[in-house]
């Protein structure tokens, strides 16, 4: 065990502060109103080195009722408490408020420390040691280590040495792989380096000179220097109490309860989900919409409860809630919290966060409660799967680690799982993000369902246009994420793109009757005059229809090959471009250049028609413009008859 923090526990002038003293020499009330008083009032913190050489840091906190809201600051983010418990006086109300604030945050680790043996005899000690098991019975704490000591005459001190040392190799390291969480408990300035905050880091690491967000603001802030035990460290790991000299921002700024973390990886909410438990001990019960005070890490605010399932929470009962604050708080998925009655101010009960930035719940609601199980309760693949299936768009690797608070290679080895079961989809291919194979066949039906109600609508058409549907229903995917999701659709023959548009297997559009007719008019009118083509009013004229649905027919034809768009406005059949590059063949064969006031007379048509037939040849690359006149195309094969209609 490398990084270790300890934690004090107990009521007040039960010789914390004192027992810190002799196990480091450092007094850890440093307020002036503290030495006055003789009371912890803030937090105090100290480096502290056992006798094997392991460096650990020792959080020592205030027992007075009227700073227990400090005392929560400081035992979030502890490995290891020491409870300590005065041989004099035995278990008063703050030790048992203490106690239970470690069993709400799952402190498991730790040592019962009797203090101030020196004050009583042996038989007094042994009644007092009695009494205290009997009051732990039960606890998270049942099982830890008793030891008496005297922080005055140093009796018991080696023996709790040895124990602290025990204690600390069960103690499992915080994760250093994780994104960084780094919960602020004191912000101060130091002369010529600026702003300087402490806090335990929670997971991950920071090094000099990296980027952090500062929330609930959302501000980015620069590392400047860290110091890990008063020395300076380039790197600053998880377990580790922390000071970082922060670049950029004035004290002013900043506050106890905001938090450095990862640039991205948290989000600010006033509502999360949790399961809410109230103590056995509390002796009132929570209503629904009851207002609390909520604290997590070293951040407090006010809130009120939803309880989601009943309207009344008993001592001893658990229940899934939402709670809703009344300002902003970062919390990440499994993170322990503690909630006190709003008035009069007393630890009530606590929980876990189960979705940190949660949406509005309805209560009495079967199916956000089996959510919240699942969320709660199932393997971190049901977790992943759920949120996978339930997100509105693509997830990546980060937004996964925020949502269900797992460590990254442990969600990795989940995903590739769920590849592998057909669960979910790789959206690319490269590992960036990921769509569940549930939500793929809902964006499949939703993209089949809108090109079946066009082609519905226009049943000449053969398909979308394709950022048209994106933009309409899809906006949720960036252009590549939507590219890759077509992608996919395509490669498994589901559906077709060509010409930006989208369309279905086997689908060909079917003229009407009505169509019909329309399109043999077209015909005989172009055929009539092959060189010489009607206008679109003129074909209107004829057809009695409105120009608008003569575009659907022609569009229709145009994608039949029946027809080519030469210009804007200007339609020649088929046959009659055919016709026209044998004419130009047979000129050719006999000369070497071509006028346009020639073309106009080979046609036997206008020039209104002369020059944009000749363009369209200049295109296709049958011919080729030198200067004034056109000559027969010599290089590359002409282009095809896909590539052209792509003018």
């Amino acid at each position: 065990m490398q990084r270790l923090i300890i934690g004090t526990a107990g009521h007040i002038d039960h010789g914390k502060t004192t027992l810190v003293k002799c196990l480091t020499g450092i007094e850890t009330d440093r307020l002036k109103e503290e030495k006055q008083r003789g009371i912890s009032i803030e937090l105090g913190f100290a480096p502290f080195t056992l006798p094997n050489g392991q460096k650990a840091a020792i959080v020592d906190v205030p027992g007075h009722e009227r700073f227990i809201r400090h005392m929560l600051a400081g035992a979030f983010g502890i490995d290891m408490v020491l409870f300590t418990i005065a041989a004099d006086e035995g278990v008063m109300p703050q030790t048992r408020e203490h106690a239970d604030i470690i069993e709400l945050l799952g402190v498991d680790k730790g040592i019962i420390v009797i203090t101030k043996k020196d004050l009583v005899d042996e038989e007094w000690l042994m009644l007092v040691e009695d009494e205290i098991k009997e009051y732990l019975a039960g606890s998270i704490l049942h099982d830890c280590p008793v030891v008496a000591v005297s922080a005055v005459t140093g009796d018991g001190i080696p023996e709790l040495l040895r124990t602290i040392e025990a204690v600390a190799q069960t103690v499992v390291e915080k994760p250093i792989l994780g994104q960084a969480r780094l919960p602020i408990d004191r912000v101060f300035t130091v002369p010529g380096f600026g702003t300087v905050v402490t806090g335990t880091l929670w997971s991950g690491q920071i090094k000099v000179g990296d980027t952090l967000e500062l929330m609930p603001v959302q501000r980015p802030v620069k590392v400047r220097n860290l110091q890990v035990h008063n020395e300076k460290v380039q790197t600053a790991f998880a377990g580790q109490r922390v000071a970082v000299n922060l670049q950029g921002i004035e004290l002013s700024e900043i506050k106890r309860g905001y938090l450095l973390a990862e640039p991205g990886f948290l989000t600010p909410s006033y509502r999360i989900d949790a399961k809410l438990r109230l103590l056995g001990s509390s002796d009132r019960t929570l209503r629904n919409w009851n207002r609390i005070r909520f604290h997590l890490g070293t951040d407090e605010t006010l809130g009120r409860v939803v309880l989601l399932d009943r309207d009344e929470l008993l001592p001893g009962e658990e229940t899934y809630a939402q709670i809703v604050m009344e300002k902003p708080v970062v919390a990440h998925k499994g993170d322990p919290f503690v909630i006190r009655y709003y008035s009069p101010v007393h630890t009530i009960g606590g929980g876990t966060v189960i979705d940190p930035a949660a949406a509005k719940q309805k209560r009495f609601k079967e199916e956000s409660l089996a959510e919240l199980a699942v969320k709660e309760e199932g393997t971190l693949y049901d977790i992943v799967l759920h949120e996978m299936e339930t997100a509105s768009q693509e997830l990546t690797i980060a937004e996964l680690v925020r949502k269900t608070g797992a460590q990254e290679q442990s969600l990795k080895t989940e995903i590739q799982q769920l590849l592998d079961d057909d669960k979910i989809v790789d959206i690319g291919g490269k590992g960036i993000a990921y769509i569940s194979t549930r939500g793929m066949e809902l964006i499949y039906a939703q993209i089949v369902e809108t090109i079946e109600t066009y082609q519905s609508k226009y049943p000449l058409r053969w398909g979308y246009p394709k950022e048209d549907m994106r933009s309409r229903y899809f906006t949720r995917f960036n252009p590549k994420i939507f590219n890759s999701i077509l992608k996919y659709f395509e490669e498994s023959a589901r559906l077709i793109s060509k010409n930006n548009l989208l369309g279905l297997p086997g689908y060909t559009p079917m003229p009407g009757e009505k169509e019909k007719q329309i399109i043999n008019t077209i015909n005989r009118m172009l055929e009539a005059q092959p060189f010489n083509p009607p206008s679109l009013e003129e074909i209107s004229a004829a057809t009695g229809q409105s120009e608008g649905f003569l575009m659907e027919v022609i569009g229709y034809m145009i994608e039949q090959g029946e027809i080519v768009k030469v210009s804007e406005g200007l339609y020649f059949p088929r046959i009659a471009l055919d016709r026209g590059k044998e004419l130009l063949d047979e000129y050719f064969a006999r000369e070497k250049e071509l006028t346009l006031a020639t073309a106009r007379d080979i046609f036997d048509t206008s020039r209104k028609y002369a020059l944009p037939l000749i363009e369209y040849y200049d295109r296709i690359h049958f011919t080729r413009r030198v200067g004034d006149v056109r000559v027969k195309y010599r290089g590359s094969q002409e282009k095809s008859r896909e590539e052209v209609d792509k003018h």
